[in-house]
This record gives structure tokens, C-alpha cells and sequence, in this order.
């Protein structure tokens, strides 16, 4: 039995290291809905993890200017609440989206709550802390971590979370070809 346990999960660790591009993930929305992140094939992609209860929460309502200004050039923002940090994101998935609506007038996709630091970090997660060519894992620094997504699905930058969703850095990238 205890072979088979380890054939399992050296085999389970096989298929996500197989993993190289976020369009080999399916994630669940905040609504409890599947989300395949292939269908974001060609397009440029900011995921973004969050909290309601941070300093720097009201970077919401900068990213909700950013995804109104390019959400019809190719351009989608995915926030993914996570309460790794100081637990400062303690509601469900419910509270979660009615605050971020009625606070921020959220319109881009907002995924459940996930992990995205420590031993349960989701896949998509680890899959955007591990540098593909030496493979050591880099922990998310804080709440609002942006990684930028190119339309080949691939992880392209990783923006510290102080810096503001508005930043140049970020505008010229998403207006680059």
C-alpha cells in the first residue's frame, strides 16, 4: 500500500511540473463555477491574489480602471482572494464578491479563495512561484502580487504589490505587441 501511495503522488507531482502554461489550469469562480483559463488563449492576463482587509486594498479600484481601459484589447484582470497574509481575507467567497461589488464596482472575474503560499499552495500558484529553469519556488511577497500573463499563456513579469495597478510598467506592458 505505501508503494502505491508514493507511485501516486510522485505520478500527481509528474503532471504538474508538466504544466507550462496557465491555459493547462481550470480554476473555480467565486460563484462556485468551473473556469478553464483556456479560454483566455490570446489574450494578455494579470492575475492578481487579494484581500478586503489589507493596506492595500484599495488597489481594487485601480484594477478595475485598468481592466475598463483595455478589457476590450485582448487585456483580462483575475483576482484570486487569499488570506495567507495576516488573515486579511477572513469572508467567504459570498462576502467576497458582495464587497468588492458594492465597495469597488468590481467587473472582472473574481476566482474562490485559494492559497497561494506554504505546503497547500494551489497549483496555479505554484505553478507562478517556480522559476521554470531552476526550479526554486519564490513565495508571494504580500496581497497583491500581479503576475502578467503573455497571449501564449506564459508568465511573462511578476510586479511586487506595492506597486500600483495604473503603473506605467504595467500599461506599457498590456500595450506592447
Amino acid at each position: 500500500m505505501k508503494s502505491f501511495i508514493l507511485f501516486i503522488v510522485i505520478f500527481i507531482g509528474g503532471i504538474s511540473s508538466a504544466q507550462t502554461t496557465i491555459y493547462d489550469f481550470k480554476v473555480t469562480d467565486i460563484n462556485d463555477e468551473s473556469f478553464d483559463l483556456a479560454s483566455l488563449k490570446g489574450k494578455k492576463v494579470m492575475i492578481v491574489n487579494t484581500a478586503s482587509k489589507c493596506g492595500l486594498t484599495p488597489q481594487y479600484e485601480d484594477l478595475q480602471a485598468l481592466y475598463e481601459k483595455y478589457k476590450d484589447e485582448n487585456f483580462v484582470i483575475i483576482g484570486f482572494p487569499a488570506n495567507d497574509f495576516m488573515k486579511q481575507e477572513p469572508g467567504s467567497n459570498e462576502e467576497i464578491a458582495e464587497f468588492c461589488q458594492l465597495n469597488y464596482g468590481v467587473t472582472f472575474p473574481m476566482m474562490a479563495k485559494v492559497v497561494v503560499k506554504g505546503e497547500n499552495k494551489t497549483a496555479l500558484f505554484k505553478y507562478l512561484t517556480t522559476n521554470k529553469e531552476t526550479g526554486k519556488t519564490e513565495e508571494i511577497k504580500w496581497n497583491f502580487q500581479k503576475f502578467l500573463i503573455n497571449e501564449k499563456g506564459e508568465l511573462e513579469k511578476t510586479i511586487s504589490p506595492s506597486v500600483k495597478p495604473l503603473d506605467e510598467s504595467i500599461t506599457s506592458w498590456i500595450e506592447s505587441d
